[in-house]
């Protein structure tokens, strides 16, 4: 008798490279991977490179949660002209495609503003919908986009360094935020006309692109070598950035059930904090909600969120 084969359920750390989409690179992992379960947690347009994660197996049951995990990017502003696409990839607009000096510049007082609590205006050419069709499907077709505004935060927006008409600049922010979106409003307020030029994604919560392996490699890999540490991380280990509580297998049964259990957290959390729910085999379980503190520094109710047991 065959064995059954044994599920493959973790995150998966790729370094993407430019010019292919997330969901190539989702395609070649499961070509090469031998897996049928698989998805990314926050595209990464063609011209950007850098960290993607992908879910694998019962782990896709974290997608939703993952892609809204805080972001963090490095990338260079080209100044001298704008682009319809916001970036490199676009057609420029609004004059020549001419480099424009900007050594001269103070950029603190333009940063400034677009740090914080900030409404910003999605690219025309996004993945926005607008009555159920691509907005950057309207865009390429010459029709009008209509897009909101939408509030995101910008933890960090620091330029490290500039040189002639470039800037490098390095952004922590919330999920949905758009760098090209910067790179155009940041020009508006200097007065001079700019675009991204760059953009390398080297963080999503806590798992950083130094653990991540490269396209290229992994399209080259067989899998038990794509499937190893640090680049995956099986469900026990998994490193989600809450405090940890270790539950009993009653408590596993009630939790996939979808109800609440008291726990006695080894950190204080408070009400509405997210906690990381392991299983005394020290598997991931889940992410649980604290809905009722009964003790200062003592127990908690918590209650599912999302369960990956089962």
């Amino acid at each position: 008798m065959i064995p059954p084969k044994k599920s493959v359920d973790g995150v998966l750390l790729v370094d993407k490279k430019s010019g292919i989409t997330s969901h190539d690179v989702v395609e070649r992992f499961r070509r090469r991977a031998k897996v049928k379960k698989a998805g990314h947690t926050g595209t990464l347009d063609p011209l950007a490179t850098g960290l993607l994660v992908l879910c694998v197996g019962k782990a896709t049951r974290l997608q939703a949660y993952l892609m809204g995990m805080e972001k963090t990017y490095e990338g260079v502003f080209q100044f001298g002209w704008a682009t319809d696409s916001y970036d490199a990839t676009g057609e420029p607009v609004g004059g020549e495609a001419v480099e424009v000096n900007v050594e001269h510049i103070d950029f603190e007082p333009h940063v400034a503003p677009f740090r914080g609590s900030i409404e910003q205006m999605p690219p025309a050419f996004s993945a926005k919908k607008i009555d159920g069709v691509r907005a950057y499907e309207m865009a390429r077709k010459g029709q009008e986009v209509i897009l909101k505004t939408k509030q995101v935060t910008v933890y960090e927006f620091t330029i490290l360094e500039v040189a002639g008409s470039t800037a490098r600049f390095r952004v922590r922010s919330s999920a949905g935020t758009y760098v090209r979106s910067l790179a155009q409003d940041l020009g508006k307020s200097i007065g001079i006309p700019a675009h991204l030029k760059e953009l390398r994604r080297t963080a999503i919560g806590n798992f950083h692109i130094d653990s991540a392996i490269s396209f290229d490699k992994m399209s080259e890999s067989l899998p038990e070598a794509i499937l190893t540490a640090p680049h995956f991380q099986s469900l026990a280990d998994i490193d989600l950035p809450h405090a940890k509580i270790r539950i009993d297998w009653a408590q596993q049964g009630k939790l996939m059930q979808g109800q609440s259990v008291i726990l006695v957290p080894p950190v204080a959390v408070a009400k509405a904090e997210l906690v990381a729910l392991g299983n005394p085999h020290d598997q991931l379980v889940g992410i649980g909600e604290v809905v009722n503190v009964l003790r200062e520094g003592g127990p908690v109710e918590v209650k599912p969120k999302v369960i990956l047991a089962g």
